[in-house]
């Protein structure tokens, strides 16, 4: 974490969101990686890890103010009603970040793509930057076949439904610009799963620009995504933007 104010001034800020629910076990070995990692290769941003609960049962929330008491830059804050999509829209709309950014806690995706994906945005002129599993140059390690059948499987579809650009909307490692969060999260109606895809839909349609980023991916087998529960979601998603119309927003490229 940047505290020297002099230096503050001329930094970006950046809010990296972790949104979670019961992970009491995997914070307190996530937390100090990322904490550790920004500490090291971050010191041009003021930076911050905003731990996002949404409606954990466990220990969740004493675990995140622990950590947020042991390790500076660390900033807990709980919802009570559930989805990450929600956590998301809460914790962004709240950022007063130049940029925001999340991941999933299970830091599936390697850090080493962090910065460039950060760059993208705080850099070279892009309004949000994602993690693909699905370009060249990418790395899957341990993905079940049916995961990763599923996951080209939905590319496939959004791909030839909007014709985007993006192969992979649902990879957990995104940054966004602060005036694309306040141009379109807003317009997002899904507080859940489906929320990356429609602000990735949603950009692209309004004209915001996308870069797409290999990542090194370790699939979690102790994951909490249900695929049949978030494939029905997704398609009532994709189905609700074909036909109810994408809507635009006020600021465009």
């Amino acid at each position: 974490m940047i505290n020297d104010n002099s230096q503050i001034m001329t930094q970006k800020r950046l809010d990296i969101v972790i949104p979670v629910l019961n992970e009491e076990h995997a914070l307190p070995q996530s937390i100090p990686v990322l904490h550790a990692h920004l500490s090291a290769n971050f010191n041009a941003y003021d930076w911050r890890i905003v731990i996002a609960d949404n409606g954990s049962e466990d220990t969740t929330p004493e675990v995140s103010k622990s950590l947020s008491q042991e390790y500076p830059g660390v900033s807990p804050f709980r919802l009570e009603q559930r989805g990450r999509g929600l956590a998301l829209r809460t914790a962004w709309l709240a950022s007063e970040a130049d940029i925001v950014a999340y991941m999933d806690v299970d830091l599936s995706t390697d850090l080493a793509a962090l910065h460039p994906l950060v760059s993208a945005v705080a850099e070279q002129g892009f309004d949000i930057a994602i993690g693909s599993r699905l370009i060249s140059g990418a790395r899957v390690e341990r993905r079940p076949i049916k995961r990763e059948i599923t996951s080209r499987g939905y590319s496939f579809l959004f791909r030839s439904m909007f014709f985007t650009g993006f192969r992979d909307a649902q990879c957990g490692f995104k940054a966004v610009s602060s005036r694309a969060v306040g141009s379109l999260v807003p317009l997002i109606k899904n507080n859940r799963w489906f929320f990356d895809t429609e602000l990735l839909i949603l950009a692209e349609a309004n004209g915001f620009k996308i870069r797409e980023i290999p990542v090194h991916w370790t699939d979690d087998p102790d994951t909490r995504v249900k695929i049949l529960g978030t494939a029905i979601e997704d398609i009532k998603g994709l189905l609700r933007l074909r036909f109810g119309g994408i809507p635009k927003t006020t600021q465009r490229r």
